[in-house]
Formats: C-alpha cells, structure tokens, sequence
C-alpha cells in the first residue's frame, strides 16, 4: 500500500532510452551518421542501466 507513491526508477531511464533511439534514428535518416552513432552509443549506456532493473521487476 505504502509502495503505491515511490516512483519506479525504470519508468524514467526507459523514457530517455526511448527518446535517445528516436533522435538516432532521426539522425541516420537525415544522413548524420556521426551523430547517430553518438546518440546509439548513449543509449546503450542507458539500456545497461535500465536492464537490471527491468529484470528484478519480474
């Protein structure tokens, strides 16, 4: 009952992660490839950290 207002860590990692994969695929349409591959690379350092606690949910 009292878990009800702590707010879930995942939630907000997997909005950035989300929202980072958006801008990489935005860049790599328009042909900046340079940052899309900088933008991929940030993500992927969210997904490690979100990936854990994605697991211990289950």
């Amino acid at each position: 009952m009292f878990g009800l207002f702590n707010r879930d860590p995942s939630k907000k990692l997997r909005k950035a992660y989300d929202a980072k994969l958006e801008a990489a695929m935005q860049a790599q349409r328009n042909g900046d490839i340079r940052n899309y591959s900088t933008l991929s690379q940030e993500a992927d350092a969210l997904w490690k950290q979100l990936e854990p606690l994605e697991k211990n949910q289950l």
